[in-house]
């Protein structure tokens, strides 16, 4: 069972360190192996070290096959921090524990929420603002269920949006898609962190990120996000942030927004409606690559629905904010136009979000 924490705290007292301990400190290799290991312990007791300097890199390709792999695995402490900036409402998106713009476009919007240099890197006093926000583990033992082994899912997914059309439900394609998802994880992040584990049968025990389930509902002990009456679109930054209506920042999300084929608008606009669960119906008129019928068509709702779990209906005829079938890629492409947001950033912005809120599009 995943734990209560204390969510949406814009700013926190950093926690104390242990003190000094009389024994000899491990050796480099050692704290370096410890450091990398992708264990419950290792997570949740992540702290900050100082960034590799440039200077100290090696020059060119490594000649060593295994720090080229130990570079490209996820690093508990990130997966820590992604956790924690999560939790806060200020969205890394998928949770990978790898660095990438996702994750300092999060960094920034914290920092400067904390009044602290938004550099977007990880920081010593970011990570103790961060790590202040709560004392629970970041994460945790969850236990397979019969009803997520039978789904039931769609076996097969075809890849035209006109032959989704004849699916029915667009449900997970599998339960690694499903329960991935519902700890707002990247699929291979679920997969490194549990090796072995059989996700075809019930009662087996999974490590996950500690974080509210996508769809789940309020969790307890975290306290009510303020409504929010002012929403910003970001182009530059491919960021969206939400305002309560007393000014104050209650949440930053990543998104992918706009294309060549069909850009976001400028100005203003206003929230017309929220719908969860949304039907999507494709007009001929948008002429999307890749569609081939000139006739409208309609796909059914489910989270591989083109618009995710939710459509925030704008006061721009045809323009929303929406979740997505593909939350890995979200601030890394183009979206059709719209403003799209993982399914569980959508639900979350949705479930704030009053009625004729503002949303503003800036491109500075």
């Amino acid at each position: 069972m995943v734990r209560s924490w204390m969510r949406g705290a814009l700013v926190g007292l950093p926690l104390l360190g242990a003190s000094c301990s009389a024994h000899a400190a491990p050796e480099p290799a050692k704290q370096e192996a410890a450091a990398s290991a992708l264990t419950k312990g290792a997570i949740n007791d992540a702290t900050f070290r100082e960034p590799e300097a440039e200077a100290d890199k090696p020059k060119g390709k490594s000649k060593r096959p295994e720090k080229d792999a130990e570079a490209k695995r996820p690093d508990p402490l990130l997966i820590k921090v992604q956790v924690l900036l999560d939790r806060a409402r200020f969205s890394p998106g998928a949770i990978d524990g790898r660095d990438g713009e996702n994750l300092r476009g999060a960094l920034r919007a914290y920092a400067a929420a904390q009044g602290l240099p938004a550099e977007g890197k990880l920081t010593r006093a970011l990570f103790d603002k961060l790590q202040g926000t709560s004392p629970d583990p970041v994460v945790s033992d969850y236990a397979i269920t019969d009803t997520d082994v039978k789904g039931p899912f769609v076996e097969k997914m075809p890849p035209k949006m006109e032959e989704q059309a004849d699916v029915g439900p667009m449900r997970y394609t599998n339960i690694r898609e499903m329960l991935s998802e519902r700890f707002h994880m990247q699929r291979d992040l679920l997969s490194a962190l549990n090796p072995g584990v059989p996700l075809d049968k019930a009662g087996g025990s999974l490590i996950v990120a500690a974080v509210p389930p996508t769809g789940d509902g309020k969790v307890e002990g975290a306290p009510l996000a303020p409504k929010v009456s002012r929403i910003e679109v970001d182009k530059k930054t491919k960021r969206v942030r939400a305002y309560g209506e007393d000014g104050t920042l209650t949440a930053d999300y990543p998104a992918s927004i706009g294309s060549s084929e069909k850009p976001a608008p400028d100005g203003t606009a206003k929230v017309k409606a929220v719908a969860f669960d949304p039907w999507y119906t494709y007009n001929p008129k948008y002429r999307f690559k890749g569609v081939k019928t000139r006739k409208k068509f309609s796909i059914h709702p489910g989270p591989n629905n083109p618009v995710g779990l939710v459509w925030i209906d704008l006061s721009i005829e045809s323009y929303g904010i929406h979740g997505t079938p593909e939350p890995e890629k979200i601030g890394k492409t183009e979206s059709h136009g719209c403003i799209r947001l993982t399914n569980w950033d959508a639900r979350d912005l949705a479930s704030h979000t009053v009625k004729g809120a503002k949303v503003e599009f800036l491109d500075k």
